[in-house]
């Protein structure tokens, strides 16, 4: 009999998961059992004792589960689901939109063994896109800088982001995003630690970093407001799986706070 499997099954971007209780997804022996038609299916990793598949379906879901966003539910998850969550999220996404050469338009076709799709007319190798991103943890004293973005949840601030642009180093990434987006300088980016993330196709890269000098001043289209906070007066924070809430944890530990919950 073949082993049951976690199946992390994506229809439209979303993840098919319980309808009540906790955020989990089915586990199976395949998507037969759970009347799912798949058009892709690749197996991810190992959690909890049980293989991971990723798989994209059009079909209906299962009496009692539901296809959510995934950021509905990043709050509040297991670390190791959201991480495995994330990665199929990743691959399914790369096989949707390489079905077909960049290059020549030829249709496409999976390496066995290798998270690659081959063209068939070209031979082309198409890999899964990875888009590094500088996240920087500004401090200036015993505060911080946060900020909060149009598309957070409401009453959400956390350190700022921005995507590295070709021919860029992540230092240069560091010093041009704080600018544009804050109008301050900065000093002493010093590398804190990395983390996959799925919105969209990301390697978050952290730093922390010193405030060097100017006065905030937010460019609107990317920051609603920005301010310095200081361990005993956060505001909302990010959630514990993502490496911004680690970043600000790390400093209100060294700040000496009793601050609580999530």
């Amino acid at each position: 009999m073949p082993d049951r499997a976690f199946w992390f099954a994506f229809r439209d971007d979303k993840l098919l998961v319980f309808e009540d209780g906790p955020v989990r997804v089915p586990l199976a022996e395949g998507p037969e059992e759970l009347d799912l038609d798949v058009t892709f299916r690749r197996e991810i990793g190992n959690l909890d004792g049980h293989a991971c598949w990723a798989a994209e379906t059009d079909s209906e879901a299962p009496e009692g589960m539901v296809f959510r966003d995934m950021r509905s539910f990043f709050f509040g998850v297991d670390e190791g689901f959201f991480r495995m969550a994330g990665r199929a999220k990743q691959i399914v996404g790369w096989h949707v939109t390489h079905r077909f050469c960049g290059r020549c338009g030829g249709e496409t076709e999976p390496v066995s063994g290798e998270v690659e799709m081959r063209c068939t007319r070209c031979g082309m190798m198409h890999y899964p896109r990875l888009s590094p991103a500088a996240i920087v943890l500004v401090q200036r004293g015993d505060s911080i800088l946060l900020a909060r973005s149009p598309g957070f949840p409401e009453g959400l601030y956390s350190v700022l982001a921005g995507f590295v642009e070709p021919g860029e180093s992540i230092e240069e990434t560091v010093a041009r995003e704080i600018g544009e987006e804050v109008g301050i300088e900065v000093r002493n980016a010093t590398y804190f630690g990395s983390q996959p993330w799925p919105f969209p196709n990301s390697l978050m890269i952290g730093f922390t970093a010193d405030y060097a000098g100017g006065e905030l001043s937010p460019d609107p289209a990317e920051i609603e407001d920005a301010g310095w906070y200081t361990v005993d007066d956060m505001p909302q924070l990010p959630p514990q799986t993502s490496i911004a809430r680690v970043m600000i944890d790390a400093f209100v530990r060294g700040h000496g706070s009793h601050r609580e919950g999530p």
